[in-house]
């Protein structure tokens, strides 16, 4: 049987701003991955997402990412790699304490907008990620873009590794992700989007925006769980992956 964990990026509201609904999406995903202040999230939001997390059984990973609170962390930013590693260690020390303190522990790490796609490309940045995640807790599994330079920089340290694909993202033909600057770079059809989930689990393929066909591993599935329709779409998709013979597990299980 076919095994992948269903994961989604919760935590991002912060103040008085609340981004997505995350309650009702963790009753069908198996990891979530939480901001930890940097993009979005504060030490409240944080906390209380933890809570709901370990209350509901959910793996739970750090989601880490540039100081870019107005921009959500989706604007590149020239950093040392001293910096990067600064940055990695501040963030999932603060949301370890969080899940330690509600007796849970923390699954994966997995960085976060910009600092995931720059990462995904320059292995220098991508292995200073991976040995600050490695210093922190060699237990901890790395998440990174599938077939990237950090899945190679984090199998190079010594690190665990969980190849993430995007259920909602077109792909370019090298295996990146299409920017959002561009047209098309969001898919937004559901059919579509599982149709190439089913494809990259089962097949280990994806239809590039250019029509040619990518290899890929598929550990994770991504949902994004900041529009209206995120629950709506991964219960449809947790609920198909199943019909498909798929079994949905929590990356512990699985890799």
């Amino acid at each position: 049987m076919f095994r992948v964990d269903l994961n989604c990026d919760l935590g991002e509201g912060f103040g008085n701003y609340k981004i997505g609904n995350d309650e009702k999406i963790l009753d069908y995903v198996t990891s979530v991955n939480i901001a930890c202040g940097f993009h979005a999230g504060d030490p409240v939001v944080m906390e209380r997402t933890v809570k709901m997390a370990v209350d509901k059984g959910v793996a739970i990973g750090a989601h880490p990412g540039y100081p870019d609170l107005m921009g959500f962390g989706r604007r590149n930013m020239n950093i040392s790699l001293e910096e990067a590693r600064a940055y990695m260690i501040y963030q999932i020390g603060a949301l370890k304490s969080f899940v330690e303190t509600y007796g849970g522990k923390l699954q994966h790490v997995k960085p976060h907008g910009a600092l995931y796609n720059t990462a995904a490309k320059d292995y220098e940045l991508a292995r200073a990620l991976a040995e600050a995640i490695y210093d922190v807790d060699k237990n901890l599994i790395f998440m990174g873009l599938a077939n990237s330079e950090m899945i190679k920089a984090a199998k190079d340290i010594g690190l665990k590794v969980a190849n993430e694909v995007f259920a909602d993202r077109a792909y370019n033909n090298d295996g990146t992700l299409v920017s959002r600057k561009f047209k098309g770079a969001v898919i937004h059809d559901t059919e579509v989007c599982i149709s190439r989930v089913l494809n990259m689990v089962k097949k280990g393929l994806v239809n590039a925006i250019d029509n040619t066909e990518v290899m890929l591993k598929a550990n994770s599935i991504c949902v994004h769980g900041d529009n209206e329709m995120a629950v709506e779409f991964t219960k449809n998709l947790n609920e198909r992956l199943v019909e498909n013979g798929i079994a949905l597990r929590a990356l512990k299980d699985i890799i």
